[in-house]
């Protein structure tokens, strides 16, 4: 019986393997004609040929205006927008009783619009993973000013949230709890359990899924957080300057914006000095929405469900499951490691996304920006940095606080680079990493690539 369960899950993998290849072959050709690795899912995702041929006979079939008017381009356009915002509620199985779909630029756009109208307050709490996007970190700001307290969980030593430090309660109505379902460094999915029992604790939840949805299904019907990030770029590459905040109905009639703008009130009276805001989503869709690129997230979510976000889940599971394996097998010719992985080391609860650096034969980390610009050259892409996630970064690096802040207030306004930072700190930390990313068309040929490059250093030494 052991021996069947065996096949049927080898059959499985290879079943998926021949799909997703074919499914390359025929929507992302340029690939391979470019000689082309990409492994930046997680910076962006890819659009397939079929995406762009949808919207290209949409551009030419329709006439399409300003969506604020009852002619007949406007109404077209209308009915396109109306069309995506439900079409978006449908993938993520929100009920339209529930949710309401506001359009933004991104995810940080999301993120910007619930900070600025959050009524935080003195007693307010803030509490947020360390692990977290500059654009959630950046909410800290409108709480600070409003004098509402930021409280930070801390990670283990593997990048996941450590339960040694319990989410405080919410004492005051107007407290907001943010985490990532995915981290955009690390790749850990962080449980979403978090949402329920955040909420438990009396706060409102911001889950910032932008690295996740791209490779996982979301089913807003089982777990409700209030607000939701997403950008539709780094789920199907087409097109840009488009994302969405989910937002939970109660939830978003609490916000109070500080500002109004054409679009989002019902009235202006200049003379009386007043406003009345329109309900729910109109409320915080300023000016004129991305009509023509919002047309064309319809056919990139009908393209993700005809996939099937399952499977795309369970092949790049599969494909991380070879790269940490490929990583962790380079070696020196002593035996010791090249490669330093950050964050789990195994696809227990964790993404496609896999930070790492490169550790010389004499113990040293290689530049990471020196090892992205020969992967360039090679056609590979990788991304470099620490990926607007410090707080992730601090953490896998060990970066010394005091030594830290000396050197953060040693830089004038203007002149803070990651490299200036390597120059300040003790030699031995790293202020960056390489990042190789998974997505829907990544194949093993593009890790076996990827290795064969990581494994020309070895037994090298860092230079200098």
């Amino acid at each position: 019986m052991a021996g069947d369960i065996d096949r049927g899950m080898r059959m499985d993998r290879e079943e998926l393997r021949e799909s997703f290849e074919s499914l390359r072959r025929r929507e992302f050709g340029r690939l391979d004609r470019l000689g082309q690795v990409y492994l930046d899912y997680t910076g962006s995702g890819l659009y397939a040929e079929s995406q762009i041929e949808a919207h290209t006979r949409l551009l030419a079939d329709h006439v399409l205006g300003n969506p604020h008017s009852v002619n007949p381009a406007s109404m077209a356009a209308t009915e396109l927008v109306e069309e995506a915002r439900a079409r978006i509620l449908s993938f993520f199985q929100a009920d339209p009783e529930e949710y309401v779909v506001v359009f933004t630029s991104n995810a940080s756009g999301a993120l910007k619009l619930v900070g600025e109208a959050f009524p935080f307050r003195k007693g307010s709490l803030f509490t947020l993973l360390q692990d977290n996007h500059n654009s959630v970190n950046g909410i800290r700001s409108y709480a600070d000013r409003r004098g509402a307290r930021t409280v930070y969980l801390p990670l283990s030593p593997e990048l996941r949230l450590s339960r040694e430090v319990p989410i405080p309660p919410a004492v005051q109505e107007a407290s907001l709890f943010a985490f990532p379902a995915q981290s955009n460094f690390s790749g850990v999915k962080h449980p979403l359990e978090l949402v329920v029992e955040a909420q438990n604790l009396g706060y409102e939840v911001f889950l910032d899924a932008a690295a996740f949805v791209p490779t996982n299904p979301l089913d807003l019907s089982e777990v409700s957080p209030d607000y939701v990030a997403v950008s539709f770029y780094k789920m199907f590459g087409f097109p840009t300057g488009v994302g969405a905040l989910l937002a939970r109905k109660e939830a978003i009639r609490r916000l109070r914006r500080p500002w109004f703008a054409g679009g989002t009130v019902e009235y202006v009276s200049v003379q009386n000095r007043i406003h009345q805001f329109r309900v729910d989503a109109e409320a915080f869709e300023d000016g004129t929405l991305n009509f023509l690129s919002i047309a064309a997230v319809t056919p990139g979510l009908e393209f993700l469900a005809e996939v099937g976000m399952d499977r795309v889940r369970e092949r790049v599971r599969q494909l991380t499951e070879v790269l940490l394996d490929s990583l962790r097998g380079l070696c020196h010719s002593d035996g010791s490691p090249l490669v330093e992985i950050y964050g789990p080391g195994d696809t227990t609860d964790r993404g496609g996304t896999v930070a790492f650096n490169l550790r010389g034969a004499d113990g040293k980390i290689f530049p990471y920006a020196n090892v992205e610009g020969a992967a360039s050259v090679e056609g590979l892409s990788l991304r470099g940095g620490c990926f607007c996630n410090p707080g992730a970064g601090e953490t896998a690096f060990d970066l010394p606080a005091t030594e830290a802040l000396r050197c953060f207030k040693a830089m004038p306004q203007g002149s803070f680079s990651l490299d200036e930072l390597a120059q300040c700190i003790p030699e031995e930390v790293p202020v960056g990493a390489l990042r190789a990313s998974l997505g829907i068309v990544s194949t093993e040929e593009d890790l076996r690539r990827m290795t064969d490059f990581l494994g020309r250093y070895r037994d090298q030494s860092v230079p200098g």
